[in-house]
């Protein structure tokens, strides 16, 4: 069979499989998981069933797939981020944003527990979280040796903290209240060591006694 052909033929099959994908997700988060059939899918996407059972056995692995796509472009997304950037603190701000505004995002995708449920129980899903805590783990060690955050607590600690803490991302109303909540969290990597929440609180008491004084 000629290349081109070749060719020809996994571009339709890549084009086929993304359309599969990405129609999936949208009638799942129009009708919910368990309104999605495979009939339904063959439907939307324009091919008839059989070819739909070529692709994926069941509604199940397609979503699987499709949040493996997105999972593995998200990763990438970070480590571009973190390639780009010129010094370990400008790394440390991009990556640390990007993974907020990713977890905003698809929290807004797919918001159903059930469906995070189905998403989150496969071992793939896991092994891309270790991957996720060893990026920013990697970047936080390079900030620490150059002196850009603190260096009494170890970096896997400090990735830990980090990511919980952007992942009230998902909750956030707009673009600036999550850029506001990745400058908390830079806060509490200061090299100084001191607690941003103390020091708000020591300049609330001295605001208190200045207005009582007065």
């Amino acid at each position: 069979m000629p290349r081109l052909w070749n060719e020809t033929i996994e571009t339709h099959r890549r084009d086929v499989r993304q359309a599969i994908l990405d129609t999936t997700a949208e009638l799942v988060a129009e009708y919910g998981l368990r309104s999605v059939t495979m009939a339904r899918i063959a439907e939307r996407t324009g091919i008839g069933r059989a070819t739909l059972y070529k692709y994926f056995p069941e509604v199940e692995a397609i979503l699987v797939a499709w949040h493996d796509q997105h999972v593995t472009g998200h990763l990438q997304q970070l480590a571009d981020a973190r390639a780009s950037a010129v010094d370990p603190a400008a790394q440390l701000h991009a990556v640390l944003s990007v993974y907020a505004h990713i977890a905003h995002e698809m929290s807004h995708r797919h918001p159903g527990t059930e469906l995070s449920a189905l998403l989150h129980r496969d071992e793939r899903v896991a092994q891309a979280q270790r991957h996720l805590h060893d990026l920013v783990r990697d970047v936080l060690t390079e900030a620490a040796n150059a002196g850009v955050i603190r260096a009494d607590v170890a970096p896997g600690e400090l990735a830990t903290y980090c990511l919980h803490s952007l992942a009230a991302a998902a909750d956030l109303p707009s673009t600036d209240a999550i850029d506001r909540l990745v400058t908390l969290t830079l806060a509490g990597l200061r090299p100084d060591g001191c607690s941003p929440v103390n020091g708000w609180m020591n300049s609330g008491r001295e605001a208190e006694n200045t207005r009582i004084h007065r």
